[in-house]
């Protein structure tokens, strides 16, 4: 049975990568902002989550915050443009599981996959 991923990024061409990145890996639902990310995760189950920081409407730590407050555990690998150390130590605090710095290669992206739910399919 394939990893079900929840990618959360505004910029589509972003989540057309990750998607494209996980390959058949992954049964992926996009979601294009922070609000459309929660409403989702109210709907379905996930196993993992690629979760931008800069989004309208709740941010990337907004939603972490909010998932991990509703008591999910579910991995959630943070993905930003900005590597600060002080912006990364906050995600780790609020319950990320990891982080992804834009750009990455798809190979990098791989690795995070294999590292949070290492018995997905492979392709």
């Amino acid at each position: 049975m394939n990893t079900k991923v929840l990618i959360a990024d505004d910029d589509p061409l972003m989540r057309t990568i990750i998607v494209v990145s996980l390959g058949e890996a992954a049964e992926v639902v996009e979601a294009a902002d922070g609000d459309e990310a929660l409403s989702l995760l109210e709907q379905d189950e996930f196993d993992l989550i690629f979760l931008d920081w800069d989004m309208p409407g709740a941010n990337g730590l907004e939603v972490l915050q909010t998932i991990r407050a509703r008591g999910c555990s579910m991995p959630i690998i943070m993905v930003t443009a900005e590597a600060k150390r002080e912006q990364i130590l906050k995600a780790i605090r609020a319950g990320a599981s990891d982080y992804l710095i834009k750009p990455f290669e798809s190979e990098a992206l791989r690795e995070k996959l294999e590292k949070h739910y290492p018995t997905h399919a492979t392709s």
